[in-house]
């Protein structure tokens, strides 16, 4: 009884952070980013959005999402492109097919990692938060 209750203690502990944890859309953390005026180095082919991070499979999973455009009515319907934001060079690129438009032009792999490492840290920072945190702009 004993051994069973050291081995789940953890587990049990981990909550959120644990492997095996699916993570609801009550525990992601948001905070609106948007590029500045003189910007030069922003990663993301639009000028603003929302940088999210959630805990899945046990690490931290940053996430940019484009904003709802201001000339789109209020009424029209709106599905947000969506890319990981990692320096994994895999994930970065395969794993962003789909949405792979919603960065920025880069000359290459390497390049792209150097423009989105900054939000990478600050999206980890936001996981830091309370579960469900929506965080103003420039609160972290």
């Amino acid at each position: 009884m004993m051994t069973e209750m050291a081995v789940a203690m953890p587990l049990m502990l981990a909550g959120e952070q644990g492997l095996f944890h699916f993570p609801s859309p009550d525990e992601v953390r948001t905070q609106p980013i948007s590029r500045a005026e003189n910007e030069t180095e922003w990663p993301f082919s639009v000028d603003d959005g929302i940088l999210a991070c959630v805990w899945s499979g046990g690490q931290r999973v940053v996430s940019f999402l484009e904003g709802r455009p201001a000339d789109l009515d209020n009424d029209e319907p709106f599905e947000p492109r969506v890319v990981i934001v990692t320096v994994d060079p895999v994930l970065l690129t395969i794993g962003n097919m789909t949405n792979r438009d919603l960065f920025s032009p880069a000359a290459s792999i390497e390049e792209r990692i150097r423009l989105v490492a900054p939000f990478v840290t600050l999206g980890q920072r936001l996981c830091d938060q309370p579960a469900g945190a929506r965080l103003g702009h420039g609160e972290l």
